[in-house]
């Protein structure tokens, strides 16, 4: 039994590293482009949208009644 919660205990490291290292990888190419001004607003609108995206899907998931 301690090797099964062992082995389970692994998995949220392996879920923090794996997010982590995809953050990375994406981040570090886009702040090499940040000094363009044209790229930071679309980089800066596409930051918005994704957040306001994602709230309104979370919240939709939540929600009991239908919206409409």
């Amino acid at each position: 039994m301690r090797e099964f919660f062992l082995n389970v205990t692994r998995y949220p490291r392996y879920l923090i590293a794996f997010t982590l290292g995809v953050m990375n990888s994406v981040a570090q190419p886009l702040a090499r482009r940040r000094s363009n001004p044209v790229t930071a607003v679309a980089l800066i609108g596409a930051l918005i949208s994704g957040l306001i995206s994602l709230t309104l899907v979370l919240r939709a998931m939540v929600q009991s009644a239908p919206v409409a």
